[in-house]
């Protein structure tokens, strides 16, 4: 529900509580907890492109599923019913669009509307949020209390492709997959992808049937491991104890198998290194070079872990159908990729897995009392709000472990943070870092598309609550801890009030 209002004798501006960025997992969640905790609230989710459902259905590559268990990925109060527990999108995009359809979402959700601005006025504790409709040409403002931004951290309009030399010159098909056409025939053709991470894993197995074959060139080797596609345990306890109850137990068994994993790598990387070498060599052909091609120069975990379902990369490798490549390119050709070792790939289609650009908020023009807010210069608190910046809540999930399972704590949080303002007469609330407080980039991990946008992202600081936590556990303890601490400030109107009449 929103109401309308003019705005220094402009058009009618839609007035809401909060407004949802985002119509992806993160602000589809955001929106059924403040539909549960505070139904008297208005709300509205804007959402830039024409259909629901974010990273799920941007991506239209051959293949494409989660890279962790749905167990963990989705939400903690709707269980996941499939007998997939590694899943493809089809299934994720059924899963979001019931969480929608039961939650009474259907008519809050605005397509097509991109948000370009957002100024917050302390006077009026509220943000003025511009947004573009692209199906219209208009420019309309959103008057929100609110903001709660769960728009990702990658840019959806461009992934990330180097600059190749030669590009030019090469008589085939180029390919990003975040850019992948419907219409793309592969049948009988060779195919080369270029990357290592989950995209490219996936897209080996799932289009090696109907390629001539198919080569994942490979810079740097990644941890790959097998993991069923579906979860007998969780497929049991599901028929035995019911949904709920099954999909509980199973949520637990599995964040305390994800973080136990990740420990161990942690503490023993030699040792997690020589596990994952030996299931390596155990799926794959006789004589294969491991040393070559499955061998990281980092750590496990100091990157992501790919997760390949029922072994699916490497039985493909052992049919033939596919093959790796571990070498350097020195330029495109006209009929494929010459290497740095001199040997060429000849190829009718390249396809650049090569990465995303992160764009965190979406690129959207903060301003604070008509300062813009730089990124850089803010600090993330409890790993959800930025330092300076009053009422405005965003979303970045787990790198270690399922995005959903910090996003589930996040909106928690949020939603006794607004009863808490209610509680006390607030209207709004902002985080207060020390100026001296020692900081370190937001995320602290080793992916290249990390990496390159490190200079444009908020910072964290060295300890709770201004630690960008990776931890289910330490999370739990701390946004279901105490809403309130010392380094949040609250204002209400009767203060303004006093203020401007000179009190």
């Amino acid at each position: 529900m929103t109401t309308s209002s003019p705005v220094d004798g402009a058009a009618a501006v839609d007035t809401v509580d909060v407004l949802i960025i985002g119509a992806g997992i993160s602000g589809v969640g955001a929106a059924r907890y403040l539909t549960t905790e505070h139904p008297a609230k208005s709300f509205a989710i804007v959402e830039a492109r024409d259909v629901a459902g974010g990273t799920w259905d941007l991506f239209r590559y051959p293949g494409i599923r989660s890279d962790s268990d749905l167990y963990t990925f989705g939400y903690e109060f709707k269980p996941w019913r499939d007998k997939q527990s590694i899943a493809d999108a089809p299934h994720i995009l059924d899963y979001l669009h019931e969480t929608i359809d039961e939650n009474g979402l259907t008519d809050l959700i605005r397509y097509r509307h991109k948000v370009i601005a957002a100024a917050w006025s302390s006077a009026d504790a509220r943000w003025l949020v511009d947004i573009d409709r692209t199906d219209t040409g208009e420019r309309v403002q959103i008057s929100a209390r609110w903001i709660f931004c769960g728009s990702g951290y990658y840019d959806y309009d461009d992934g990330f492709s180097p600059d190749f030399a030669g590009r030019e010159r090469f008589t085939g098909q180029i390919v990003h997959p975040q850019h992948w056409p419907e219409d793309l025939d592969y049948a009988g053709k060779r195919v080369v992808v270029i990357g290592s991470g989950a995209t490219a894993v996936t897209l080996l197995p799932a289009m090696a049937d109907d390629a001539e074959h198919i080569t994942m060139l490979q810079r740097t080797p990644t941890y790959i491991i097998p993991l069923p596609r579906e979860d007998a345990l969780a497929n049991t306890l599901k028929k035995v104890l019911g949904d709920e109850r099954g999909y509980a137990l199973t949520r637990q068994k599995n964040v305390a198998q994800q973080r136990l994993i990740f420990e161990l790598c942690q503490r023993f990387p030699k040792a997690a290194r020589r596990v994952i070498r030996r299931i390596n060599e155990s799926q794959l052909p006789d004589g294969f070079d491991v040393d070559k091609h499955f061998n990281p120069p980092y750590n496990p975990w100091d990157q992501r872990l790919c997760v390949v379902p029922d072994a699916d990369l490497f039985r493909t490798i052992r049919k033939g159908k596919a093959s790796i490549v571990t070498d350097r390119i020195d330029t495109f050709t006209e009929n494929g990729i010459l290497l740095e070792s001199g040997e060429e790939l000849e190829s009718d289609i390249i396809v650049t897995a090569t990465g995303l650009n992160i764009k965190v908020i979406g690129g959207i023009d903060l301003s604070v009392d008509g300062r813009p807010v730089a990124l850089p210069d803010t600090v993330v608190y409890r790993g959800m709000m930025l330092s300076g910046v009053p009422n405005f809540a965003l979303a970045i999930g787990y790198t270690n472990a399922s995005w959903t399972l910090k996003i589930g704590l996040l909106c928690e949080y949020f939603c006794k943070l607004l009863g808490y303002m209610d509680a006390h007469g607030h209207d709004s609330v902002w985080a207060v870092a020390d100026p001296d407080l020692p900081t370190r980039p937001l995320l602290d991990f080793g992916a290249g598309y990390v990496q390159r946008a490190l200079d444009t992202l908020p910072k964290q600081g060295p300890q709770a609550p201004w630690v960008m936590s990776m931890s289910y556990y330490a999370d739990r303890r701390l946004l279901r801890g105490d809403v309130a601490d010392d380094n949040l400030r609250f204002a209400k109107a009767t203060d303004r009030a006093g203020v401007a009449a000179g009190v």
